[in-house]
């Protein structure tokens, strides 16, 4: 039988970004030696690009004093983009800006091809990751929010263009671009009920496992969470080389060389100006994150520094600070992780040790530095326990068990039927193991 060979078709893309004269002070940097380039500027735009599946042939920067209401950018700006479309058959162009629809129905006019803004960049990504039931109904209720106000210029829009990157060209909101307003907003009614059931659900199984120590990975998307999580439980959560590669949250349990174990989750990555409609959907989520008794933030230490108009480790630290501060976060005990140091300029890690002198630096895919994290979640633990002398019925297996489970034994006695036990135990564990039989001594 022969074998057919299917050829997936990428999208040729322009990315575009506007600066505006707030913007142009940290884009040519203080010494204003040095004009950034443009792939400076859109490097993250151009890994989101490349993530959804297309060719960046070219990138172009733009300094104005303010957006323009009609096309974001200048006309003249908007006809040369025009001309580099029709040369290279470009498919689509990328603005890093949110435009409105008014602005996408004027530039598609003129460039004769399809527009689309960051954050529909971001809706189709996920739209193509979302794997769990709560992350598809995340996601379409996200794109019909975005899309509604947008709908009469999508049926138009649809009528040129057939399938590729944006809102509707793949993913479970696809159908929902064909009905008119009333039924999307019917839809949408429908999918917040159903999301408020499948979240309900998920805060009671989130709750369920209030008893036991919990521990969120928490980062900046492709800082190398979902790395750490494999090497720390041995499991194999995906893991690939692209932004949002992680939608859904796993929990699995990590066993600590002393004997305990906490409950570790690998949670989706965190990005700055993330689309409105993308926070409010997905903080059912990040549950487990307003949940976790101790947050490891994992920053990418491969990143500058500090960089004018490119990604950097602060840059990258205090977006993640910011939706931390939305989820009422914030104040948790946090553990700063700077991982990849493998990859790292020792110069750049001389820097970042002076800029975040309390973080661990770790290499998640080469194991180096785990111990030293393992040391600091083991501190804070013991740190939140009680030394506790119980003293329990030596039949009681039951309790036995989970005393040497959930706490570290220290010394064990046993006498006519009882065992006297000196244990570290958390105070929800303690109440446990007082239903289970448990008496304090």
């Amino acid at each position: 039988m022969k074998r057919i060979k299917l050829t997936v078709y990428k999208e040729k893309a322009i990315l575009v970004g506007i600066i505006t004269s707030k913007g142009a002070k940290e884009w040519i940097g203080p010494t204003r030696k040095r004009r950034r380039q443009p792939e400076d500027y859109l490097e993250e735009l151009n890994r989101l690009a490349q993530t959804a599946g297309a060719i960046v042939t070219e990138q172009i920067i733009q300094h104005r004093t303010k957006l323009d209401p009609g096309y974001c950018l200048g006309r003249g700006k908007a006809e040369e983009i025009a001309q580099l479309v029709k040369d290279q058959k470009i498919d689509v162009i990328i603005f890093d800006n949110d435009l409105s629809p008014a602005q996408i129905r004027n530039l598609e006019k003129v460039c004769g091809t399809k527009v689309i803004d960051r954050s529909e960049l971001i809706l189709d990504i996920f739209a193509t990751h979302a794997r769990s039931k709560q992350a598809k109904l995340q996601v379409e209720l996200a794109q019909l929010e975005y899309t509604l106000p947008r709908l009469k210029r999508l049926w138009g829009h649809l009528s040129r263009i057939e399938g590729g990157i944006g809102i509707g060209q793949r993913g479970p909101g696809e159908k929902q671009l064909e009905i008119d307003r009333r039924l999307a907003r019917d839809r949408i009614t429908r999918l917040k009920r159903e999301l408020a059931e499948v979240t309900a659900r998920r805060q009671r199984e989130v709750a369920a496992r209030s008893n036991n120590f919990t521990v969120a990975l928490v980062g900046y998307t492709n800082a190398g969470k979902s790395t750490l999580m494999n090497t720390l439980t041995d499991t194999k959560v995906y893991v690939d080389d692209k932004l949002f590669s992680t939608l859904d949250t796993k929990t699995h349990v990590w066993k600590l060389k002393n004997g305990q174990k906490v409950l570790l989750s690998d949670t989706v990555g965190f990005i700055k100006n993330l689309p409105h409609h993308l926070v409010s959907s997905f903080h059912a989520t990040l549950e487990e994150v307003t949940q976790a008794d101790l947050l490891i933030h994992v920053v990418d230490a491969g990143l500058p520094v500090s960089l004018a108009g490119r990604p950097t480790v602060k840059t990258h630290v205090e977006a993640v600070k910011i939706v931390l501060k939305e989820l009422g976060c914030d104040e948790k005990q946090i553990i700063l992780a700077l991982n990849k140091v493998d990859e790292t300029d020792p110069l750049e890690l001389t820097i970042l040790r002076k800029h975040y002198p309390d973080a661990i630096q770790i290499s998640a895919r080469n194991k180096k530095g785990l111990d030293e994290l393992e040391k600091k979640v083991t501190g804070y633990l013991a740190g939140r326990q009680l030394e506790l002398d119980l003293q329990v019925s030596a039949g009681n297996g039951k309790l036995l068990a989970y005393l040497a489970d959930r706490g570290q034994i220290l010394k064990k006695v046993y006498e006519d039927g009882l065992v006297r036990i000196k244990v570290r135990l958390g105070p929800r564990d303690l109440i446990r193991a007082q239903e289970l039989g448990a008496k304090k001594i």
